[in-house]
């Protein structure tokens, strides 16, 4: 992996890290692959938890219509994302577009796993 390409996925790993809607377990191996003295032997595993870790567009609005999402995020806030997410997946959306879920996708497209 050349150093534009290390320094890219560095910068989005934080972006990433930094999300409030990232998942613990991507976080783990965000941290993990940020911790690799070889980052070319770790980046099959995380490419795996970045590709576990994406939502896609059928699973927001899952998610936005579900009771979980109104315990986490309150009636208004839930409605409020469900109809973010119908928005988006009419305008083509396949995933979700959260800043978590955004930086995830542009760590695969660099590395040209999506």
């Amino acid at each position: 992996m050349d150093a534009k390409t290390v320094e890219f996925v560095t910068t989005k790993t934080h972006d990433l890290m930094a999300a409030p809607s990232c998942n613990p377990a991507l976080k783990t191996a965000a941290q993990a692959w940020l911790d690799a003295a070889d980052k070319d032997a770790a980046t099959p595993a995380y490419v795996e938890a970045l590709k576990q870790g994406v939502s896609t567009i059928d699973e927001l609005l899952a998610f936005a219509a579900s009771e979980h999402a109104v315990q986490l995020m309150g009636a208004d806030g839930a409605k409020q994302l469900l109809a973010h997410a119908k928005d988006i997946q009419a305008k083509g959306a396949k995933f979700c577009d959260c800043p978590a879920c955004s930086a995830d996708l542009a760590i695969l497209r660099e590395l040209k796993a999506l």
